[in-house]
Parts: structure tokens; sequence; C-alpha cells
């Protein structure tokens, strides 16, 4: 399994209309990705806004290019979320999970 990080930093008074498009537009979408296998959405207060990171579970480094394409590290930011972004990572980190605790 692979997990994928990814940070940005929203502006303050978009945070929310960041969450929305995430659980509305992108986790949806992402849903419907063979290979796909979850998602954790993390914030906090930062100085200079709502600090998020996602990270995203998946089978494999081939399942997450489904998602990013070929570059695999390249962050999928749409138009829509980058205006709600002070800053934000333009590449992912990808871990092995070396261990998931059984539910």
């Amino acid at each position: 399994m692979i997990a994928r990080h990814w940070r940005g930093l929203a502006k303050p008074e978009c945070a929310a209309d960041y969450e929305a498009h995430l659980r509305d537009e992108t986790f949806p979408a992402l849903r419907r990705i063979q290979g796909f296998l979850g998602a954790e959405l993390l914030k906090r207060q930062a100085k200079d806004g709502i600090e998020f990171l996602v990270i995203t579970r998946w089978v494999s480094l081939e399942a997450i290019e489904r998602f990013a394409g070929a570059d695999h590290e390249a962050a999928v930011v749409p138009a829509q979320a980058q205006a709600m972004m002070v800053e934000y990572d333009s590449r992912a980190a990808h871990y092995e999970v070396a261990e998931w605790p059984a539910r």
C-alpha cells in the first residue's frame, strides 16, 4: 500500500469551501479510480490560513498514475482549488505503508 501526502495552506475565508470541494468533488472522483483505497483530511490553524494535509491510500504507484499521470509525484490541484490557496505543494510525497492496523 502506498500513502500519498499533499499539503496546502488555504486562505482562512476559503477553508470551508476547500473542504466542501474535497468532499463533493475530489473524493467521489477518487473512489471511481481502480486502486484507490481511501483518504484522510487533516487540518490545523496556521499563521496565514488553514493548513490541510491530504493523505490518500493506493494499492500501487500504478494506481496513483491513474490519478496523477505518468509523473505520479505531480500535485493535482484544479484551478478552483488553487484560487483558495495561499500556497500548496507542487509535488506529492509517497510512502510505502509499513504497517496498517487491523480494524
